[in-house]
C-alpha cells in the first residue's frame, strides 16, 4: 500500500507543480486569475470493513483547481481606451464565431469599420449612445460598442448669462466714470463710448456653427444723488451691432431693466433671464433670426470696480474627434476640437453566482457552464458590479513570492514521497531475501 501512497503522492506534487508552473508562465498576463491546487485524502474501507479505528489512508488526490479572483493591481497605459475592473465583474465579448465570453483583459483597441475590438479582433459589448449622445439609464440593447468618428454638429446658442460680475455701486448715472468728469450722452449709442457706463461681449453661434459676438451695455440710470433707493440699470443687448428686435423680427424689444437692493443683490428679475424670447437677426445663411435668452442674473451691484469674470453660453461650432474617455460607470466619452463631449456607449460588466463554476477557454476567457449560472448582464457602478478605470489594465493576481515558495513546498513534497517509495521497495528487497 505504500507504494500507491507514494505514487498519488507524486501525482499530486507534479499537478501543483504544473499549477504553480502555469502561474508563473502568466504573472504577465493582463487579467489572469492565480490558480490553486486542492488535495483531498483518499481512504478505502476494503480493507477494514466500517471500523473507523483502524483506518489507513491510501494516498491523496487533487479534487479540484480553483482560480483567485481579487483584483489584479491597475497599471497605467498610454490607450485611452485600456480599462481595468476594480471589483466585481466580467467584459462581454462577442467572439468571431458569434458565441460569447467573458474576460478581466481590459485591452481594447478600435478596427477599422469603429468597433472596440480585444487583440483577437473580437468585439466588446455594451449600450451604444443616439445621434445625441443620449444612453438609456435602464434598459438598453447589448450590442458590439461602436465609436463613431464623424463630427460633432453645431448648436446654435440659445442661452448667454454672465456667472459673476459686479455693476459698480459708486456710478452716478449722469457720469460716464466715477470721478463725475465725462457726462453721460443721451440717448444709448453703441457707437459712442460715452453713452452707456460698462460694456462685456461673448461670442455665440448659428445654427451653422459661425462665431458672433454678443455684446451687451449696461447703462445707470437711477438713482440720482441726493436721491436714494435701489440701483436701476438698463440692458441693451446686441449681435453683430444689430439691435435685437421681437419675432417679426421689425419691432426694437427696447432695453431689459434690473434693480439691486441696499445690500448690492439682485432684486429684479429673480430667476427669469432679464431678454427672454429675444431675436437677433443674423446674414451669415443660418437660420434667422437667432433667439437667445440672456440671463444677468448673477450680477450684483457693490462698490468696487466693474467686473465681469464668468459668463456662459451653450452653442458651439462643428467639431472633429480628438480623443477618448472613459468613465468609472463605462461610459466611453468623445472630446471634440470644439471643446465639447459627447456620449458614444457604455460598457457592460457581467457577474455570475459562481465565479469557479465558469469554465477557462484560453485568451483570457471564461465561457458560462451549469455550475457558474446564468450571467446577470448591469452597467459599472451598479448592483455587485465593479468600476471601470480608464486608461489601465488590471495585471496578473500572480504573486511571484508566494508561488517561488510554494514551488520549493512541492517540490520537497515530491522528494519525500519518492523516498517513502524507496524506503519501501528496501524493506520488500529485505524480506525477499530472507534465508
Amino acid at each position: 500500500m505504500a507504494f500507491q501512497q507514494g505514487l498519488s503522492g507524486l501525482n499530486v506534487s507534479s499537478r501543483a507543480l504544473d499549477v504553480i508552473s502555469n502561474n508563473i508562465a502568466n504573472a504577465s498576463t493582463v487579467g489572469y486569475k492565480a490558480s490553486n491546487a486542492i488535495f483531498a485524502d483518499v481512504y478505502s474501507s476494503a480493507l477494514t470493513g466500517v471500523s473507523s479505528n483502524i483506518q489507513i489512508g491510501v494516498g491523496a488526490k487533487i479534487t479540484a483547481v480553483y482560480q483567485s479572483f481579487s483584483d489584479g493591481l491597475p497599471t497605467t497605459t498610454n490607450n485611452p481606451l485600456d480599462m481595468a475592473i476594480i471589483g466585481n465583474g466580467f467584459y462581454v465579448i462577442q467572439r468571431n464565431d458569434g458565441s460569447t465570453a467573458y474576460s478581466r483583459n481590459g485591452q481594447f483597441d478600435i478596427d477599422n469599420n469603429g468597433y472596440v475590438i480585444t487583440p483577437l479582433g473580437e468585439k466588446l459589448m455594451g449600450i451604444r449612445a443616439d445621434i445625441n449622445g443620449f444612453i438609456p439609464q435602464s434598459g438598453g440593447i447589448i450590442e458590439p460598442l461602436f465609436v463613431s468618428q464623424g463630427d460633432i454638429d453645431p448648436r446654435a446658442s440659445t442661452l448667454f448669462s454672465i456667472k459673476s460680475g459686479n455693476l459698480d455701486a459708486r456710478i452716478n448715472p449722469n457720469y460716464v466714470d466715477v470721478e463725475q468728469t465725462v457726462p453721460l450722452q443721451v440717448p444709448f449709442d453703441p457707437a459712442n463710448v460715452n453713452s452707456y457706463h460698462y460694456m462685456t461681449t461673448i461670442p455665440v453661434y448659428d445654427s451653422l456653427g459661425m462665431k458672433h459676438e454678443l455684446e451687451a451695455y449696461c447703462v445707470k440710470t437711477g438713482p440720482i444723488p441726493p436721491a436714494t433707493g435701489n440701483g436701476t440699470w438698463e440692458v441693451y443687448a446686441m449681435v453683430d451691432g444689430q439691435q435685437s428686435t421681437l419675432a417679426d423680427g421689425v419691432t426694437p424689444t427696447g432695453p431689459g431693466t434690473i434693480t439691486f437692493d441696499a445690500y448690492g443683490r439682485l432684486l429684479s428679475p429673480i430667476g427669469t433671464p432679464t431678454f427672454s424670447g429675444v431675436y437677433f437677426p443674423v446674414t451669415s445663411g443660418a437660420a434667422s433670426p437667432m433667439e437667445i435668452a440672456i440671463d444677468l442674473g448673477e450680477l450684483n451691484q457693490y462698490g468696487s470696480p466693474f467686473s465681469v469674470t464668468d459668463t456662459a453660453q451653450d452653442g458651439y461650432t462643428s467639431g472633429q474627434i480628438s480623443s477618448l474617455v472613459v468613465a468609472q460607470d463605462g461610459t466611453i466619452q468623445g472630446r471634440y476640437t470644439n471643446g465639447q463631449a459627447k456620449n458614444l456607449g457604455q460598457v457592460v460588466l457581467a457577474t455570475f453566482r459562481s465565479n469557479q463554476g465558469l469554465t477557462s477557454v484560453g485568451d483570457n476567457l471564461w465561457i458560462e457552464a451549469p455550475d457558474s449560472g446564468p450571467p446577470i448582464i448591469g452597467r459599472p457602478t451598479s448592483g455587485l458590479n465593479g468600476l471601470i478605470s480608464g486608461g489601465q489594465v488590471e495585471e496578473s493576481n500572480v504573486d511571484l513570492t508566494q508561488e517561488l515558495v510554494q514551488m520549493i513546498i512541492q517540490q520537497r513534497n515530491y522528494q519525500a514521497n519518492a523516498q517513502t517509495i524507496k524506503t519501501q521497495d528496501q524493506i520488500l528487497s529485505t524480506l525477499v531475501n530472507l534465508r
